[in-house]
């Protein structure tokens, strides 16, 4: 059986990140979505939002998990029981730092290699950065999110004025 761990801050969680989730989880027996509570970012949305976003966003894949961590990933996948962490490129620059990542965490760790995806054509533009920026002025982002995470974002910035 093969446990992935899939990481990142999912601020908020992206169709390009649900390309790489639904693609990642047809290709593992498990798949561990890990937000990263990263102390040095201030998230606009709370740990438990970007939880609740997420669960909702991953309902229909059986194989499909989804927890917090800090920390190093490498530790994380190590304490899922994973042999894998997925990390999705999009665009050639990602893919420098990515291997730089990837080689660190293998040496770390030996048993846990890195599994990279390209994101499909349609989303290779997309960060949640820049959801959260068309959302800020009001504008329409179905074509950056699922609809529950439109409504998260539409009332996270009515909230804040």
């Amino acid at each position: 059986m093969i446990t992935a761990v899939y990481p990142g801050s999912f601020d908020p969680v992206t169709l390009g990140h649900m390309d790489i989730i639904t693609r990642a989880s047809r290709v593992v027996d498990k798949l561990v979505i890990g937000i990263l509570i990263n102390k040095k970012k201030t998230p606009l949305f709370t740990t438990e939002e970007r939880l609740d976003m997420l669960r909702h966003s991953v309902a229909q894949f059986s194989n499909v998990t989804v927890e917090t961590f800090d920390g190093m990933t490498v530790e994380f996948a190590k304490r899922n029981g994973a042999s894998v962490i997925i990390r999705g490129l999009r665009a050639v620059t990602d893919f420098e730092s990515e291997m730089q990542i990837a080689q660190i965490n293998h040496e770390i760790e030996p048993t846990v290699d890195t599994m990279f995806f390209t994101t499909s054509l349609q989303y290779a533009y997309l960060s949640s950065t820049m959801a959260k920026e068309v959302a800020s002025y009001g504008s329409e982002v179905s074509h950056f999110v699922n609809p529950y995470v439109a409504e998260c974002l539409r009332k996270k910035f009515a909230q804040l004025g």
